[in-house]
């Protein structure tokens, strides 16, 4: 539960530092302290109350579509930017979008829960989850202050979104702690994370995407959690499917390589890297 360190620090400094009167703040927020009593809850039960497999999946899975639905519900009667609202922007084309219409919503929903257990599904590792993390949230601190002012959103062409300057604030604190907490947390860890944080960082950052319209950056600047999620989904396919055949000695990928012989450390630098 180590995890609450990251969530105090980066509570507190956005209290200190950011407009609280932001709407893209209160929703980061609201998803950052529902997703943590989440994880809270399921780091809770397996150390308080003994239970091995933690708060139950439907649980979880309950509380990360609630989250999803307040934050998308809210932004589909106030988007981002009321041009763009079920837009999907296509990365690297010059301002070509593709009209999702009411299949948005459910995307932005995907987008929030996926990454969520995304950086859940990671954190295996001394530093893994936190390293990679704070690469992930560079990305958008750069593209949401960029979002936020008209000009640098003209001139590279990317949507426009008033008030997501303020984005880059709470993403900053966000990096900042995760730094503070990786002190720690590199291996051999001290400290560890545990669903207490995985949960509300991934999801955080997926809101962050989905408030920027950047959502299908989210793959690229989250790209190892992307690499873990699927190891998974095609180790388990490959069970039921093939006869209890494995692609993988163990997935999380990052267990593969462990696995294989390469350390630790080596196999955690080499995915920051």
């Amino acid at each position: 539960m180590g995890g609450l360190l990251i969530f105090l620090t980066l509570v507190l400094s956005t209290l200190l530092w950011a407009r609280l009167d932001n709407r893209f703040i209160l929703l980061l927020l609201f998803t950052t302290v529902t997703l943590d009593f989440t994880g809270w809850m399921d780091d809770y039960t397996k150390l308080v109350k003994k239970n091995p497999n933690g708060a139950s999946s439907k649980f979880k899975f309950l509380l990360q579509t609630l989250t999803a639905l307040v934050v998308v519900g809210y932004l589909a009667v106030d988007p981002p930017n009321a041009a763009y609202a079920a837009k999907l922007s296509i990365p690297y084309t010059k301002e070509i979008y593709l009209n999702l219409g009411f299949l948005y919503a459910a995307l932005a929903m995907f987008v929030i829960i996926g990454s969520s257990n995304a950086v859940n599904l990671t954190d295996g590792l001394d530093g893994l989850a936190a390293g990679a993390i704070v690469f992930a949230a560079l990305t958008f601190v750069i593209l949401s202050y960029s979002a936020g002012n008209i000009k640098l959103a003209t001139y590279f062409k990317i949507i426009y979104v008033e008030g997501a300057g303020e984005i880059a604030v709470f993403l900053a604190a966000l990096i900042g702690s995760c730094l503070g907490f990786l002190w720690f947390n590199a291996y051999p860890a001290e400290v560890f994370m545990g669903d207490t944080s995985s949960l509300f960082l991934g999801g955080a950052i997926g809101v962050s995407a989905i408030a920027t319209k950047q959502e299908l950056i989210l793959p690229i600047a989250g790209g190892i959690f992307l690499l873990e999620t699927l190891s998974v989904i095609l180790q388990m396919g490959s069970f039921k499917l093939r006869g209890k055949k494995r692609l993988f000695l163990m997935a999380p990928i990052h267990h593969h390589f462990e696995l294989k012989g390469i350390a630790e450390p080596k196999v955690t630098v080499r995915f920051w890297i």
